[in-house]
């Protein structure tokens, strides 16, 4: 149709040929946009543009104001909300009730804050149905929830018209859009670098010192030992534990290192008369995990008795003994913009708790096994969880699902995330597969080679680590060894093309 054909016309050409009702009905064969439009303007000039206005107004209000209380108003809202109301004066007037009020007359008070909530929400749901295929209803419902009820039917026309068009298996994005969003960053595979002979028993944890010099390691050998990072030499041996250490941590603000084990000890060293200094007792059974908060001297331990427990570093007080988890708690972790903690257990669920108030407020059952680590990105606000052959990225504040992760089909012990977006996963059958943490793919894979004499089944790797560059990974084994890995230096774009191909569909699953 051209476009020079004047109103009038192609006005008398679409009605004769699709009928008036054609702007609101599917066709067989489809109307022409041009037509379509016309038709549009044709029937609902008024509630078309006060839609379209109104849409217009939603996007550039989040944008622009972040949730800020709005004063302004659309012109076209205003006008309308003029002309409403000299009909209401002069129905008054008459003697007729006034029923049919104005969209803006609908909003309520708080506009900008509920506006603000809204466009959340439908931010959310839009990312929601991208992700996960099967709850595309499920979110265009929650987008519909989150309009204002006042003139809804003609906002979702505009507003949403995407999500309807996925939930009827239509695309309405462009034929790269969306698809180039999930395109993966280039990254250079990994390569072993040094092979450590560090103990007498399994390395069930590895953390690294702030300076990035040097790193420690707990075993089942109980003692704990320092290393150079730059020449791998043995520094320094702790001993203190009467069971397997389980977990490390070195403290960013203190020269504290805090470490906890099978035999109910939590410990504090002070690093430089290499002793212990205070002693954490509560727990009535094995220590398995421990984090300490970034900005507070706020530490939080896990265990066999299926309780977080929450320290006051200085004074040693239990501040909050956080229970509901049904079975032995794998892994916790602290972030530090909300006060907040996260935990992970073998009953198969992950917790939030709100650390000021010392209770849990929401619990994820994404997981059907045990989820064994959890590991928070250093830059998002986000968090990945791993359990067998199951790996699943989450939105702080709420745990919203993000991503999944398929591929790595073993119970998954330790997870490690950098700053590149690099999140590596360590498997119980010695694998250990690098992702690409945005596009949720995988890039490379390897699997550890056993040290001399060791058995068939001491293959595991039980923890990994980036160093504070993220250019270094460091891994504790079954086979009592520590290895340290590297990015391949010599590999380019070309030698190690990245293999991805767009989803079938332009679909992303």
């Amino acid at each position: 149709m051209e476009c020079s054909t004047s109103l009038d016309e192609l006005r008398k050409r679409t009605l004769n040929t699709y009928g008036p009702e054609s702007a609101v009905c599917s066709v067989n064969p489809p109307l022409p946009d041009e037509a379509r439009m016309t038709l549009l303007r044709i029937k609902y000039e008024s509630e078309y543009k006060l839609a379209n206005s109104f849409a217009s107004f939603v996007e550039e209000a989040s944008h622009k104001h972040s949730g800020e209380t709005l004063k302004t108003v659309p012109k076209a809202v205003e006008n309308k909300t003029k002309e409403s109301r000299e009909k209401r004066d002069d129905s008054s007037e008459n003697g007729v009730g006034n029923e049919d009020l104005s969209l803006t007359e609908k909003v309520p008070n708080s506009f900008g804050e509920s506006l603000h909530k809204s466009t959340e929400k439908i931010n959310y749901a839009t990312q929601t149905t991208l992700v996960v295929p099967e709850d595309r209803q499920t979110a265009v419902l929650e987008v519909n929830k989150a309009l204002p009820s006042a003139g809804a039917s003609r906002v979702r026309a505009v507003r949403n018209r995407a999500l309807q068009q996925l939930v009827q298996g239509q695309r309405s994005l462009g034929p790269m859009e969306g698809v180039e969003k999930d395109r993966p960053q280039w990254h250079p595979p990994w390569k072993l670098m040094r092979v450590i002979s560090a103990h007498y028993g399994w390395v069930r944890s590895v953390a690294f010192d702030v300076t990035n010099e040097w790193f420690c390691s707990g075993s089942a050998d109980r003692t704990i030992k320092f290393w150079d990072f730059a020449s791998g030499e043995l520094k320094l041996t702790l001993t203190g534990h009467i069971g397997t250490v389980r977990g490390l941590v070195v403290s960013h603000r203190h020269p504290y290192l805090f470490s906890v084990g099978d035999d109910k000890q939590v410990k504090c060293w002070d690093l430089e008369y290499n002793k212990v200094i205070r002693h954490y007792h509560g727990h009535l059974s094995g220590v398995y995990c421990v984090s300490l908060h970034p900005t507070l001297d706020v530490l939080v331990t896990g265990g066999r008795d299926s309780t977080v427990r929450v320290w006051d570093v200085r004074t040693k007080q239990q501040i909050f003994a956080l229970s509901g988890h049904r079975d032995a708690i794998y892994s916790v972790q602290t972030q530090g913009v909300d006060p907040q903690i996260v935990s992970s257990s073998a009953d198969a669920t992950i917790k939030l708790w709100d650390l000021s108030a010392g209770r849990c407020f929401s619990t994820l059952t994404h997981h059907k096994k045990g989820v064994r680590s959890i590991c928070i990105h250093p830059r998002e606000f986000s968090f990945a969880s791993a359990s067998a052959g199951r790996i699943k990225t989450f939105l702080f504040p709420n745990g919203e699902l993000l991503r999944n992760f398929y591929g790595h089909n073993t119970i998954v012990n330790s997870l490690a995330i950098n700053e590149d977006d690099v999140m590596v996963s360590a498997g119980d059958d010695g694998s250990l597969v690098f992702w690409d943490y945005r596009a949720a793919h995988e890039f490379f894979r390897t699997n550890t080679i056993g040290q001399p004499g060791s058995l068939e089944s001491e293959s595991g790797i039980f923890t990994c680590c980036f160093d504070q560059t993220g250019s270094r990974l460091v891994t504790g084994e079954a086979d009592k060894t520590i290895k340290i890995w590297k990015e391949d230096e010599n590999a380019t774009e070309e030698t190690h093309p990245v293999q991805w191909q767009p989803p079938s569909g332009l679909r992303r699953y």
